[in-house]
């Protein structure tokens, strides 16, 4: 399948492992942390039935269990899909960035229904490879960008595509959230090993990546997002939810370039650089115009750590509040539009649209409105065939931090970077031995 079959507007017509009034047999794969979240939402669906649980780490495994009573209980998920492959209509997948596309793939390979926590993978290739495996399976997908089903996105993206603000001429992304400690990390990889809790399988934790010594606190459960073996930094994870309205929005394609900006005490250093994700990140790209955009290319920009959009975008929304920590915001040729991350979008200057009636929309929730495209009752929010070249953007960004200063053109049909060959190392890891889908 060709990039421009996967970017364009795609609505599969989605094949269901249930017919209607049947429950949705589902396996939660990781189900600590965020994945507890994530068991809650599906537990809370009245036509959802939990038959399984897995998890590395045998203390997030027992809690899970005590939640679903008679649930069936696995270690490693390879062990789960081949022993419930019969059993099963579809799983989620809750676990560390670098394990998403194999898990995926495989349950996609067995023809489950996914859901897949952002980002979608760790690396380019792999998102591409995904997302052509689901559009060809027919299946339900459904990124976890849990806000782009609120009414505050949906409202967003449907002004964007009403050209309220007339055509837009810049975006301005951003994630200046405070406090985040496992993005904070300054030092070096531990050189020396910790013994591994009995309650922790680390050869199936660290699974496609490279053998690490175990520390506590240091990857497991909570800093693993700020190495590069295994997160995609703060731009690719909160990246998918602050990009998504704007994407659907203004329906955008694979970019034309991209080039970063990075933490300085980062760039200058040798060992970081090697091991860990920066601090702060400016990141820009220049996206294909379309009808909605006034000129032949959209400037789109993220802006995290310490770097902030500039003042007078900021000052743009003048009512006296704070800025939002993380927000988009759209520059058009008849105003701007500010959509805050998980609130209310806002049609600037307020004065002009005060009037500007919001649209009736529902709420929904992520999870449910997945569940029901399973059971043939709904098409989902964020299917892969959508949100998989979104991804790829966001993580052209991630190899472009590596190489920072490099303005990198993008050749999306072959997956190539045409003016800089050295950066497509960043655009697919070598697994581990024994990880590949192809030993499993």
């Amino acid at each position: 399948m060709t990039m421009a079959a996967i970017t364009a507007p795609y609505f599969v017509d989605q094949a269901f492992a249930n017919t209607s009034g049947k429950k949705l047999k589902h396996a939660c794969i990781g189900v600590g942390g965020m994945g507890a979240y994530d068991l809650q939402n599906f537990k809370s669906h009245p036509d959802v039935e939990i038959v399984a649980l897995c998890d590395v780490d045998e203390n997030n495994l027992r809690k899970a269990a005590e939640l679903i009573p008679g649930a069936r209980l696995y270690s490693d998920w390879r062990e789960l899909l081949e022993k419930e492959k019969n059993q099963i209509d579809s799983v989620n997948v809750t676990v560390p960035d670098h394990n998403h596309f194999v898990i995926a793939m495989s349950a996609i390979q067995l023809k489950k229904h996914v859901y897949c926590q952002k980002p979608m993978c760790h690396d380019v290739a792999e998102v591409r490879e995904l997302t052509e495996a689901a559009v060809k399976a027919g299946l339900v997908t459904q990124l976890g960008t849990q806000i782009a089903s609120s009414k505050g996105d949906r409202t967003a993206v449907q002004w964007i595509k009403q050209s309220i603000i007339g055509k837009v001429k810049h975006a301005y992304l951003c994630s200046n959230r405070s406090g985040i400690a496992g993005y904070r990390l300054e030092g070096p990889r531990p050189e020396k090993a910790e013994e591994i809790p009995t309650t922790l399988d680390w050869d199936k934790w660290i699974g496609t990546a490279p053998m690490r010594p175990f520390a506590t606190s240091i990857y497991h459960p909570g800093i693993w997002r700020a190495w590069q073996d295994f997160g995609t930094g703060w731009s690719g994870d909160i990246g998918c939810h602050i990009f998504d309205a704007v994407w659907k929005g203004l329906g955008l394609k694979a970019p034309l370039t991209v080039v970063a900006e990075v933490q300085h005490s980062w760039q200058d250093s040798s060992e970081r650089r090697a091991d860990t994700w920066p601090q702060g990140n400016h990141i820009s790209w220049t996206f294909p115009g379309n009808d909605k955009i006034e000129s032949e290319v959209l400037p789109l920009e993220w802006f995290d750590g310490e770097f902030y959009p500039p003042e007078e975008v900021r000052d743009l929304f003048n009512n006296g509040e704070k800025y939002p920590e993380e927000a988009a915001m759209l520059v058009g040729t008849e105003g701007a539009l500010l959509i805050p991350h998980g609130g209310t979008p806002v049609l600037l200057p307020e004065s002009k649209f005060k009037d500007y009636k919001y649209p009736d929309l529902e709420e929904r929730n992520h999870y449910h409105h997945f569940v029901d495209a399973c059971l043939e009752k709904a098409k989902t929010e964020s299917h892969f065939a959508q949100s998989g070249p979104m991804t790829e953007a966001i993580l052209l960004g991630t190899v472009a931090i590596r190489v920072p200063g490099i303005l990198l053109q993008w050749d999306p049909v072959n997956l190539k970077f045409p003016n800089y060959p050295k950066a497509e190392k960043y655009l697919k890891r070598k697994y581990r031995k024994g990880w590949d889908l192809d030993a499993k």
